[in-house]
């Protein structure tokens, strides 16, 4: 067999990555579709078996391709969906919930300080998102564990902004915080991804209607499945702030914890 040509780089294995890379972003191998066995590529790029499977650990953890026990090697498929930055009121049309558990325990996610969560235990409802059949979002709510029953039944469809205004409680508020964190525990099972993978976060608070009942939760999906988008209506420049000569691109203050806002 004409070995196919490897584009210069630091070492063989990365060679071979790139290459089967390339294939995979052109269309060589498509999504979901079984890529030649280590011993084929190996034979056709002339390198052995060991340099193909450190190619192939590569992209693993990339989530280029997964592995299935039996069968071989498979491209990942990749499905990027675009939402409103919204979750107050979510519309995923199409899409299924499956609801993992309701507990009482503490939020313990330091990225969430900054909203002066409760000490006490609260009622976390932990449900998956699904789409095409995929999970593409694993949702963890934090809310009062003083609900009623008939209540706590419909998290298991709907998601707990939408229980809570069935029976009366809307959202008034919601604080946001995005960031990005690398995958461990539960979303590493969920979603297929190698430990370490990069995760989109969505952490909120809602505050409500009901001065007893603040939900807090946050929201994650793997980086590049997952993108927000979100719309700031313009509004008029104060006439006070343009003769400052302030406010050409927006006017901060520093808290006392140096934190702008």
């Amino acid at each position: 067999m004409t070995n196919s040509p490897l584009r210069p780089s630091a070492s063989l294995h990365e060679s071979v990555r790139e290459e089967i890379l390339a294939r995979i972003r052109n269309g060589t191998y498509q999504p979901e579709a079984l890529i030649p066995s280590a011993a084929m590529l190996g034979d056709e790029f002339g390198v052995s078996p060991i340099t193909i499977k450190r190619a192939l650990r590569d992209l693993q953890s990339a989530g280029a391709l997964v592995a299935v026990a039996g069968k071989g090697t498979y491209v990942k498929k990749r499905t990027r969906i675009l939402r409103r930055l919204d979750i107050s009121s979510p519309s995923y049309e199409g899409a299924t919930i499956q609801l993992q558990s309701i507990t009482r325990e503490k939020i313990s996610d330091s990225a969430m300080s900054s909203f002066n969560v409760p000490t006490d235990a609260m009622l976390c409802v932990r449900k998956i998102v699904y789409t095409d059949g995929a999970p593409f979002m694993y949702d963890a709510t934090y809310l009062s564990s003083d609900v009623s029953n008939e209540m706590i039944e419909e998290f298991g469809d709907v998601f707990v902004a939408t229980a809570l205004k069935r029976h009366g409680i809307d959202v008034v508020n919601t604080d946001l915080i995005i960031d990005a964190a690398p995958a461990f525990g539960k979303v590493e099972e969920i979603f297929g991804i190698p430990s370490g993978y990069p995760m989109l976060r969505r952490f909120y608070k809602f505050t409500t209607s009901s001065s007893s009942m603040t939900v807090f939760g946050v929201v994650q999906a793997p980086f590049d499945q997952l993108a927000c988008s979100i719309s700031l209506p313009a509004s008029p420049v104060p006439e006070a702030r343009k003769n400052s000569g302030s406010g050409l691109a927006g006017d901060f203050s520093v808290n006392n914890d140096g934190a702008l806002s």
